[in-house]
């Protein structure tokens, strides 16, 4: 494993292909996203860009079928066929060239993975990657490859242990599902309960097949969870899973859907509780991955208020520059009319939310987090400190 040398500023991966994975108007996973978002990531001084490009089916084969990958080549060509070839959920409806654009977000993961893997880069951000719920012969979520899931294969392959963390408000169970029997990777994921929310997996109790045991850490917080007690779930979690897995690689799902504004979930997060988690990654990275961190965008469906600040967000803690009070008066000059043509609130004016704009959770909600957290923590670090591995 080549060391890793220090660059300017993180990677990020984005082209005009990005846009190409579209469900359709009207689908809450818009591709509008990339405008606001990456737009915003310029303002703020991102350089450092690469497109993505599409991966052939030998590379999307580490993970995905045979036969899968050849439904949704033939759903790409003819999505009427959607019935017939039973791969897809109605979240996730076929559309024209759902292959290419596919493999497009699998190529920009694997491309960041890369850079890290050849010690060109420290850092690497791929904002429209995080397709965390596809799984081998399936599509569903949103998702129809699993890009998070190639690019770890890819560094395991390399000889690397990997620390998966995912902060998207839905349960990461494509990626957990691949990597259940494998000790070296370990899966972390905070989501809402599967007793609200999609997918309705990830339970405390879900730790890692055999030979594996641990390897899956889930935390399931209870509706109307807010920064509080998910920030004390978070800071407590991931350093001590860290410390007993001692990964030499990072890779995060950084979804923006946790968030009190996003209309497809029941958490209170702000962008302050993010920006928290954000830089708590970082000092993971350096402190056990020699800096090796590859984060991507996951869900977040409020385009202009939540999305392009979490994603800065993201790359300023990667960049390791301080988060300034404002965004961009520009930026937000730019696209409040097309927001407001959208029916959505306009970008905001603080990069931080201020304390007391989410709504607080409860005494109960809190305990109950906390109840949970413990239960993850105390079985997870009992067996990866007696595995030795």
């Amino acid at each position: 494993m080549p060391p890793p040398v220090p660059d300017p500023e993180p990677l990020v991966v984005y082209g005009p292909a990005s846009h190409e994975y579209d469900f359709g108007p009207g689908h809450p996973f818009t591709p509008r996203r990339f405008g606001p978002g990456v737009d915003l990531l310029r303002e703020l001084g991102a350089t450092a860009f690469t497109a993505p490009a599409p991966v052939p089916d030998e590379v999307l084969a580490t993970v995905h079928t045979p036969a899968f990958l050849a439904s949704v080549h033939r759903l790409a060509d003819y999505p009427e066929l959607e019935a017939e070839e039973a791969v897809t959920d109605p979240d996730t409806p076929p559309f024209y060239g759902m292959d290419r654009a596919g493999a497009t977000v699998v190529g920009g993961t694997l491309a960041a993975m890369e850079e890290l893997l050849a010690g060109r880069r420290v850092h690497a951000f791929h904002p429209g990657g995080g397709l965390h719920h596809a799984f081998p012969g399936r599509a569903t979520g949103f998702c129809v490859y699993n890009d998070v899931a190639v690019a770890i294969r890819l560094a395991r392959n390399a000889g690397h242990r990997v620390l998966y963390v995912d902060v998207d408000v839905h349960h990461g169970d494509g990626v957990e599902a691949i990597f259940w029997d494998d000790p070296h990777v370990q899966t972390l994921s905070f989501h809402e309960s599967g007793l609200t929310l999609f997918p309705g997996s990830g339970w405390v109790e879900d730790r890692g097949g055999e030979g594996a045991e641990g390897s899956a850490v889930n935390v399931p917080l209870e509706l109307g969870t807010s920064d509080a007690s998910w920030l004390e779930a978070v800071e407590t979690l991931v350093p001590l899973v860290a410390a007993a897995f001692r990964p030499t690689l990072l890779v995060t799902l950084n979804g923006a859907d946790a968030h009190a504004l996003d209309p497809l979930s029941n958490l209170r997060l702000t962008t302050a509780a993010m920006h928290r988690a954000n830089r708590l990654f970082d000092e993971v990275a350096h402190r056990y991955a020699e800096g090796r961190w590859l984060a991507t965008g996951g869900g977040g469906y409020d385009v202009y208020r939540v999305v392009p600040r979490s994603w800065a967000l993201v790359w300023l803690a990667q960049a390791h520059r301080d988060v300034p009070a404002e965004t961009p008066p520009a930026w937000r000059e730019r696209w409040a009319a097309e927001a407001a043509s959208f029916r959505q609130g306009p970008p905001p004016i603080a990069m931080l939310d201020p304390e007391g704009s989410a709504a607080p959770e409860t005494t109960a909600t809190a305990a109950a987090n906390r109840m949970t957290a413990e239960r993850a923590l105390e079985h997870t670090l009992r067996v990866l400190e007696g595995r030795g591995d």
